[in-house]
């Protein structure tokens, strides 16, 4: 609920709690049990950022959301706002564009693989160091080649390309083994299995398009997850990649009257479960550096310890709902969460936290001068849409009709690597096949040298042959005629002595 500029939304015995919208992008953590309000919570605030004319980007695991597009019904909520003192409450329904990466319940949503961080890549397919590397050297060849990788059949094409090239590659980027090439096709194949290839194409999700209004009022981007959370990587992945989209394109602005997006991620914890240590960097440096950006960010989780200390440390406004604590592990984290908080003298914040009822929080936000304020059991003030879940062709309506309807519904596939790949496999197998036809007629040519050769020397050696015996023939012959000079010579002087 709006009141004075500012987001009220619950009260702590007569003390009114406020949310201030100039340190919305300082981030905040609503925490709890299942079954404590955390969604109540969530609903409050996301409507009075839209009464503000701040749209909002929430996950939807549960898929009770769509009541937002719903008036609620005072008559359910009377006896909680009288309990309140709350007077100038008006039930009504607000602006959303529904999205799904699936395609089932809103329009879909597309990203292109080669705009996704390669971190991001292998945190999808829980790739290892080297499978990563791999991964790597995967987009760098395709930039090299001038080669889009736009979807899902590209990377695969693409891989397998750098897989049968690898003696190729590993000369000019590095090793690549036919080990970790065949572990990303499969997990690759998995993916697509589970319905990954609907999430990567074009037309890609546009950042402007989360950013609208209507009325005034900011736009609810409510994106189903019911589905797509029954693949845990898939989906904290995906909600990583949109932050980093943010981070990336908005440019800097510094401290605002009000953010510009406010982002809820439900169940936060899987975007921490078995994360390397370069997506951990990679998660801190978005949380930290996209508030310049005019983006604040709630992490919706059961308990703060699902939250790494280094992240929880960004978290400036903290909503705690109930925890149970029958375990070892679950006392220890009630005394975390109550330790992270101001103490107020006049609470014992670790009791007050498992004995709360559903609908209560310890509430601790930033102050005027951006200082924590000391905890408070706070009553959080009912949504003013429905609770209940919209009905379907209420949400069909609502999809079929608003800013977005028929932009994101059509695909499109333009040529990029999986097309050019017979282009470039024909013009290898032209230029292998000019290369034998090459290695052919050199071997003919040296053939037909060596022959050539060959009567040469034959020639050669006949007319050497022919040479010897004309010079034989000679010599005979002149031996002959020296022979017979000294015969005649030899007649004559014994003629003569005769006489």
């Amino acid at each position: 609920m709006l009141k004075d500029g500012k987001l009220f939304i619950g009260k702590a015995g007569d003390k009114e709690m406020y949310l201030l919208p100039s340190l919305m992008n300082r981030h905040g953590l609503i925490a709890g049990a299942s079954g404590t309000g955390k969604t109540v919570t969530a609903k409050v605030i996301v409507e009075s950022l839209s009464e503000l004319g701040v749209p909002t980007f929430i996950a939807d695991v549960k898929g009770d959301l769509s009541g937002m597009i719903v008036s609620g019904n005072y008559e359910n909520i009377q006896g909680r706002l009288e309990s309140m003192g709350v007077t100038d409450f008006e039930c009504r329904k607000f602006p959303v564009h529904f999205f799904d990466v699936y395609r089932e319940k809103g329009h879909p949503v597309r990203s292109i693989l080669q705009d996704m961080d390669p971190v991001l890549i292998s945190r999808i397919l829980d790739l290892s160091d080297a499978q990563q590397g791999v991964i790597n050297i995967v987009f760098k060849a395709a930039k090299d080649m001038e080669l889009d990788i736009i979807d899902l059949k590209d990377l695969q094409a693409m891989t397998t390309y750098v897989g049968q090239h690898a003696s190729d590659f590993t000369l000019k980027y590095g090793t690549i083994s036919k080990q970790s090439v065949g572990a990303i096709q499969r997990k690759l194949l998995e993916l697509e299995q589970q319905g990954g290839e609907l999430l990567f194409g074009m037309p890609a999700l546009a950042i402007d398009d989360l950013m609208e209004t209507q009325g005034g009022l900011g736009i609810m981007n409510i994106i189903e997850c019911e589905k797509l959370f029954q693949h845990p990587m898939l989906y904290s992945t995906f909600l990583l990649w949109l932050l980093d989209k943010l981070y990336k394109e908005l440019p800097e602005v510094g401290d605002l009257d009000k953010p510009k997006i406010v982002f809820f991620f439900d169940e936060a914890h899987l975007l921490f479960d078995n994360a390397s240590k370069q997506l951990m960097d990679k998660i801190e440096q978005i949380i930290k550096l996209i508030r310049s950006k005019g983006v604040g960010i709630f992490f919706i989780t059961q308990s703060p310890a699902d939250i790494p200390n280094s992240v929880l440390a960004q978290l400036s406004n903290r909503i705690q709902h109930a925890l149970r604590a029958y375990t070892p592990n679950e006392i220890k984290a009630v005394k975390m969460a109550a330790d992270s908080f101001r103490q107020n003298p006049d609470l014992d914040t670790a009791e007050v936290i498992t004995n709360m009822k559903t609908g209560q929080a310890l509430v601790s936000v930033l102050d005027e001068d951006g200082a924590p304020c000391i905890v408070q059991k706070t009553k959080i003030l009912p949504p003013k849409s429905s609770m209940d879940i919209a009905p379907e062709e209420t949400v069909r309506s609502c999809i079929a009709s608003d800013s977005l309807a028929g932009k994101y519904e059509k695909e499109f596939d333009p040529d990029s690597a999986y097309e050019e790949m017979d282009r470039i496999y024909t013009k290898e197998e032209e230029e292998k096949a000019l290369l034998e036809e090459e290695k052919r007629l050199a071997k003919e040519r040296e053939a037909q040298e060596k022959a050539e050769a060959k009567e040469a020397a034959r020639r050669e050696k006949e007319a050497n042959a022919w040479k010897d015996r004309l010079m034989r023939k000679a010599k005979t012959k002149a031996e002959n005629e020296i022979l017979n000079i000294t015969v005649r010579s030899a007649k004559k002087f014994l003629k003569g002595l005769l006489k």
